[in-house]
């Protein structure tokens, strides 16, 4: 199978279908290729880490950077996995509100947090709608998968989940030249993504640099400071 078997609409409807549907099959790959990087040994849980590593400081790096926003005391996990973050939030929070639209997920989320603070939601986070405000609004390695096209329903989705003085904080990957060879990029925001089973998908990668993502951000009235990690990652959090 090529890239072209794999091409169909390029609409930013089809492409978020077709992310569904390779998270859901991934999911029970996904936390053995997170083991083997080593990349959350910070965070606990089960991996066996390599502290040498630098993922592994660069993780160590965003959760003190999400460390000195606390106290928080109900939160918004958005497109939450397999529950590497979840974990940690459940640790910090009273109550956590954990989405995903791949149910594969959060059942592997349930059993690693298994947490009685932590609510689950079966959605699609671009169709859902918060029912109640949070004091932190939180993502990890999600907005790359944000199709340009939804970025500003996207955040008005965000802004909606906050309460009076509630806070932002996301993580994500930088647009180094390791990462772009990762994957091999189709049309426009497309990527191919492979299964071990030889299985194909399409997914969304948009990469961004944190001041062309801050200015973009301003744009929308929205005043987020955002800085690197280190090599491969940065985090952004709301100022105000």
């Amino acid at each position: 199978m090529t890239a072209a078997d794999v091409a169909g609409p390029t609409g930013s409807d089809a492409l978020i279908a077709d992310q569904i549907a390779y998270y859901r099959a991934r999911a029970s790959e996904y936390d053995e290729g997170m083991r083997q990087l080593g990349r959350y040994a910070s965070i606990g849980g089960s991996v066996a880490g390599r502290p040498s590593d630098e993922d592994f400081k660069e993780i160590a790096t965003l959760l003190e950077a999400l460390e000195r926003i606390r106290p928080f005391d109900t939160v918004l996990e958005l497109a939450c996995g397999t529950g590497w973050w979840t974990q940690w939030l459940a640790q910090h929070a009273r109550y956590v509100t954990a989405v995903d639209a791949a149910e594969e997920m959060l059942a592997l989320n349930r059993e690693r947090v298994n947490a009685a603070n932590v609510r689950y939601v079966l959605a699609d986070v671009f169709s859902w709608r918060p029912d109640r405000r949070y004091d932190l609004v939180f993502f990890a390695f999600w907005l790359s998968h944000v199709p340009h096209d939804r970025f500003a329903a996207f955040w008005r989705i965000v802004g909606d989940s906050l309460a009076a003085n509630g806070r932002v904080f996301f993580i994500d990957e930088l647009g180094t030249e390791e990462t772009r060879r990762m994957e091999k990029r189709l049309e426009g925001e497309a990527v191919l993504r492979e299964l071990e089973d030889g299985r194909r998908f399409r997914a969304i990668k948009v990469f961004y640099e944190p001041n062309e993502l801050e200015a973009e951000l301003r744009a929308l009235r929205w005043n987020l400071e955002i800085r690197p990690a280190g090599r491969r990652f940065y985090w952004g959090q709301s100022t105000t």
